[in-house]
C-alpha cells in the first residue's frame, strides 16, 4: 500500500461543513449492523459505549434501526419505534455527547428481506416486491429460509400501518423536516 501524502493525511483531521452539521474532523463512521440490541430491540447500555468509544469520528452513523415492528429483517437488531427504543437509543446519543461526538442514526424498514419470525403475530413480510430474495435469515432457531410469501400492499398506508400509528401516537418519529431543523439547532 502506497503512503499518502503529509498534506492528504493533515487535512484527514481538518473541520469539516456537511449541511448544518460542522464535524470536526472528516472521518465518519459507517454504519455496521451489530445484532446487538436488548429484548424489544431496545439499544442496550453496551451499545452506549460502543459507540462513545468512537466518539472521535467527526460523525457516527449508527446501524440500521427500524422505523415500526414490521420493518425488522435481521436478529436483535434495534429499533426506534417505542419508547423502551427512544429511551436506549437516548442513553446511546447522550454517552456519545458526554465524548464530545456527533451522531446520526440510519433508518430502515427492510421491507422484502424479512421473515415471518420477526413479523408481529407471524405475519409475511410486508413488500411492495413479490419477488423471493435468494438468502437465508438468522432467526432464533438459526438460519432459514426467507419467506415463500408475502404481503402485498394495497395502499401505502394500509390499516395495519394505520392502526400502529394511532397506537404508537407518542413514540412516533417527527417529519424529516422537523428531524433537519432539530439537527441544526442542535448540531447533534
Amino acid at each position: 500500500m502506497q503512503d499518502l501524502p503529509a498534506e492528504t493525511t493533515r487535512e484527514l483531521f481538518t473541520p469539516i461543513e456537511v449541511g448544518p452539521l460542522t464535524l470536526p474532523n472528516r472521518i465518519v463512521m459507517a454504519p455496521l449492523t451489530r445484532s446487538r440490541a436488548g429484548p424489544g430491540n431496545v439499544p442496550t447500555v453496551l451499545s452506549a459505549l460502543y459507540y462513545a468509544q468512537r466518539a472521535s469520528a467527526g460523525l457516527i452513523i449508527s446501524e440500521a434501526t427500524q422505523v415500526a415492528p414490521e420493518g425488522q429483517g435481521y436478529i436483535s437488531t434495534p429499533g426506534i419505534h417505542s419508547a423502551e427504543q427512544v429511551a436506549g437509543w437516548k442513553c446511546v446519543t447522550s454517552a456519545v455527547h458526554a465524548c464530545g461526538g456527533r451522531m446520526v442514526l440510519q433508518l430502515w424498514h427492510v421491507g422484502r428481506i424479512s421473515h415471518p419470525s420477526f413479523q408481529p403475530g407471524g405475519a409475511l413480510p410486508v413488500a411492495p416486491s413479490a419477488i423471493r430474495p435468494n438468502a437465508k435469515a438468522f432467526t432464533a432457531n438459526g438460519a432459514s429460509r426467507r419467506s415463500p410469501r408475502h404481503a402485498r400492499l394495497r395502499h401505502p398506508r394500509s390499516p395495519a400501518s394505520s392502526r400502529n400509528m394511532r397506537k404508537e401516537r407518542g413514540t412516533r418519529l417527527p417529519p424529516a423536516s422537523t428531524v433537519s431543523r432539530y439537527m441544526a439547532r442542535t448540531a447533534i
